[in-house]
């Protein structure tokens, strides 16, 4: 799984045997988030949490709106698809 972006200490991450709809892994301090992305207009919208805090959330989310088409972009080069 290539990590894309590490933000606040949190891997981003895109499982290469993963399943649509596009979306990202955020993990860490034993916590993982899964944001669907919404390519390639977005926005990212949380679909699970497992453990951070709203706080967390919304700045993590608010990264990975910044940089949604890079998202997007890898996502389709590992999948070939949105």
């Amino acid at each position: 799984m290539p990590t894309l972006l590490v933000i606040f200490g949190l891997r981003v991450v895109i499982y290469l045997n993963d399943h649509r709809p596009a979306h990202v892994h955020v993990i860490g301090s034993g916590h993982e988030a899964v944001f669907n992305l919404h390519c390639p207009a977005g926005p990212p919208e949380l679909r699970e949490n497992y453990g951070f805090s709203r706080t967390q959330l919304t700045r993590v989310s608010n990264e990975l709106e910044a940089r949604l088409l890079n998202f997007c972009d890898e996502w389709k080069r590992i999948h070939d698809y949105f």
